[in-house]
């Protein structure tokens, strides 16, 4: 195929003729529209799908660059609606709210939060704090794989990680985040998605919808600050969402803009959203898990949906649980008994009973989980569930191993850091920061953490006195 020029950029032909004028242009967001193909015939594999052998041949015949924007791929396409399931596939899981509840387990539903207001002022505080800290110290070996991590700091003198990431001296990634340099909380999605969290409540209350999430999105967050499912969902959403006569919201379904060209649907994306959703409710997991429904429901299906409402559930019973097991047993009783997700998470509490160190633990995770994506929701949040059964609860000590455990660690290394700051909001880590964010986010400048915490619990009365 020949290979053209324009503006010093080099195109396929096929994308020429889309630019002169031919209706079949193919849309994407984060990649290219062959490497979302080829992610597709992955994702659905992992759901249970058979892929015909003809469309993977199909697939490898396209030529990885003169390619990348090929009309064919969208023949391909056609190819994989209505694909069976492959034989003996048990698992259940639906991406409608009601079914998710009718397949869950029993569960307390609600907990008793003994806490003052200035009690929970202090530990939204720790929440702010230990997401922060997890988010910095993961940020500079994200998506770096556990042996890389472990080698860098056996030749610096400092395995195991206590202490924010040293300089190397060449090409370091994330300069503002290391040792040295660190000040502050530095841009992150991380911190941006809680910082949306908290202007959607403050803003919509607790009626907010998916959709009033997505226009939060449009209008604090840059385009280029999001990443994979989210990329695409909102390209998806505001393809089918002019705006002009916005509010109809016609066309902008959740089931179109979480599958449409989304191979990244059950990726970690949801669940790094997942936080201010627990911290609006404490000790009410359920409402936690729905706010992460709504939230999750238009960017990921399955188990990237249940990773987040997971993960909510877990972060709102944290005002009133601290074990560890007993917290990872009220997350599993928000979503589906017999989904991928809730599998992996009982085979880490079998796994705690028969690893003696979270490095043989890894091991486990690493061997049933090998080719599966780095930023992935199940592999990640194993990782999760790693650092708060080998860890003291501790911010300092969970987020560490979160984010020596490798894979997506500044995302890891948040989330672990959100639930053991509520329990237990001291860190020496913290004070580095100087209790301060400075987002890439419209509206919100420089931040206090302080204040985002009597913000967070100005939210929490607000939805009390609606209760």
């Amino acid at each position: 195929m020949e290979i053209l020029k324009i503006n010093g950029y080099t195109i396929p032909e096929t994308l020429e003729k889309t630019r002169k004028g031919d209706k079949k242009m193919m849309i994407s967001g984060w990649d290219h529209p062959l490497a979302n193909l080829r992610s597709e015939l992955v994702q659905l594999e992992e759901e249970g799908y058979v892929v015909p052998e003809s469309v993977k041949r199909d697939v490898a015949m396209l030529h990885p660059e003169a390619d990348k924007w090929s009309e064919r791929i969208a023949d391909i396409y056609k190819k994989l609606d209505d694909l069976p399931v492959r034989a003996g596939w048990a698992y259940e899981e639906p991406d409608e709210l009601d079914e998710i509840r009718r397949l869950r387990p029993e569960g307390p539903r609600r907990l008793e939060v003994r806490l003052s207001d200035s009690e929970l002022l202090e530990r939204y505080h720790g929440a702010w704090r230990g997401r922060s800290v997890g988010c910095a110290l993961g940020k500079p070996v994200e998506a770096k794989p556990r042996a890389w991590i472990k080698e860098l700091l056996t030749a610096q003198g400092e395995w195991e990680l206590n202490d924010y990431f040293r300089c190397t001296g060449k090409d370091d990634w994330c300069p503002k985040s290391r040792r040295e340099h660190i000040q502050y909380m530095e841009p992150d999605d991380d911190i941006h998605y809680t910082l949306i969290g908290l202007r959607v409540m403050e803003e919509k209350g607790a009626e907010f919808q998916w959709n009033d999430v997505a226009d939060c999105w449009n209008a604090r967050l840059p385009y280029s600050a999001i990443c994979t499912a989210e990329t695409q969902a909102i390209l998806n959403y505001n393809m089918r969402c002019p705006r002009f006569y916005r509010e109809l919201h016609i066309a902008a379904t959740p089931a179109f803009t979480r599958r449409y060209n989304n191979p990244y649907r059950e990726w970690i994306g949801a669940a790094i959203r997942a936080d201010f959703w627990g911290y609006a409710v404490p000790g009410n997991p359920e409402l936690a898990a729905e706010f992460a429904y709504r939230d999750a429901c238009w960017t990921h299906t399955k188990n990237g949906i249940y990773a987040e409402m997971f993960t909510a559930a877990v972060i709102s019973a944290a005002f009133a649980e601290s074990d560890p097991v007993r917290l990872i047993e009220i997350g599993l009783s928000e979503i589906p008994v017999n989904c991928r997700f809730a599998e992996a998470v009982r085979l880490s509490l079998a796994w705690r009973k028969e690893c003696p160190t979270w490095e043989s633990f890894m091991d486990r995770v690493d061997a049933r989980y090998a080719g599966m994506s780095s930023v992935h929701a199940i592999n990640n949040l194993q990782i999760v569930v790693m650092a708060l059964l080998y860890g003291n609860m501790t911010i300092d000590r969970n987020t560490a191993l979160a984010v020596m455990g490798g894979m997506d660690t500044d995302c890891t290394g948040a989330t672990v850091g959100s639930i053991t700051g509520i329990v237990n909001p001291e860190s020496r880590l913290a004070g580095r920061l100087n209790d301060t964010i400075v987002p890439q986010f419209i509206g919100e400048n420089t931040c206090r953490m302080r204040t985002l915490a009597e913000r967070t619990l100005a939210v929490r009365n607000a939805i009390r006195r609606q209760e």
